[in-house]
């Protein structure tokens, strides 16, 4: 083997490097602002923030990748309500996003969807959770009483709390979460719409 054909890692990075081509001033751009507007859309979310102000600093090429960064958060940040809480941030993400979107009809429409899901999620999908966990605790109780039976040849009155077996819960987060899922993946769908939005 010839010293030619040994290449060092900075003649190989370096190769990697032409061939990616040179970088643009938009890449560039990109590159610095969208993180920022990632910070700006976090700093929201905890903070009283007015967007427009914190936007109004930023020169127009700027602004659009600070939007960029701001929106994909915000939109990371809209999720089933399961508590007050996430219906508060919930609240807070997409009052950003209308601000920060253009076309204020296209993301209303959206939302009009977006709180369809939600609202079933509370009313149909309590209802199913309820039915779904009383129907799991049957099912475990009377395979419980089954083994207790072939153990001890009668279950003679004994009583045991399903509901605080491991094996219980580990079953009803699985469960869970399989309900959970029908909502996510269409959440998911509005949410990818909302994205693609300028």
């Amino acid at each position: 083997m010839g010293s030619s054909e040994v290449k060092s890692a900075l003649e190989i990075a370096m190769a990697k490097v032409e061939q990616l081509g040179t970088v643009t001033d938009e890449e560039r751009l990109k590159w610095k602002y969208v993180p920022e507007g990632e910070k700006l859309a976090a700093k929201y979310l905890k903070q009283n923030l007015n967007l427009v102000a914190e936007l109004s600093q930023y020169e127009k090429n700027a602004k659009r990748h600070v939007i960029e960064g701001a929106s994909d958060i915000l939109v990371r940040n809209i999720n089933l309500s399961k508590n007050d809480s996430a219906k508060r941030n919930n609240k807070k993400a997409m009052d950003g996003l209308k601000t920060l979107k253009s076309d204020k009809v296209a993301v209303e429409n959206i939302y009009s969807k977006i709180r369809r899901i939600f609202d079933h999620y509370i009313e149909q999908g309590e209802q199913q959770r309820k039915q779904a966990y009383e129907s799991l605790k049957t099912e475990f109780e009377a395979r419980i009483q089954e083994a207790v039976k072939q153990q001890l040849g009668s279950f003679a009155g004994i009583k045991i709390d399903v509901e605080s077996q491991p094996q219980f819960q580990e079953e009803w987060h699985k469960l869970q979460a399989q309900l959970d899922l029908q909502y996510i993946k269409l959440l998911d769908e509005y949410k990818q719409e909302l994205s693609v939005l300028v």
